[in-house]
């Protein structure tokens, strides 16, 4: 029983390391790959403008975090047909 609890201690401290790897922050290039495996998230840019920053947060295949800043050109301007 003993065996046990040290065990499934060890399983919940080793998760809880895991869990705080830090967020990986791509770099922003014509011919980035990327390995999206799950958007998490991604910035509306419906209403501005202009090129206006973005991000994309996304899991790759490993299930490792990531974040891309990058600029994109808004959609929804008054003058853009």
């Amino acid at each position: 029983m003993k065996l046990f609890v040290l065990g499934f201690t060890a399983l919940l401290a080793t998760g809880s390391v895991l869990a705080a790897e830090p967020v990986i922050h791509d770099k922003t290039g014509f011919f980035v790959h990327l390995d999206v495996a799950k958007v998490l998230s991604s910035t509306d840019t419906y209403g501005q403008c202009g090129i206006v920053p973005a991000r994309l947060d996304y899991l790759d295949s490993q299930g490792r975090e990531h974040v891309l800043d990058y600029q994109v050109q808004g959609i929804g301007c008054a003058s853009d047909n």
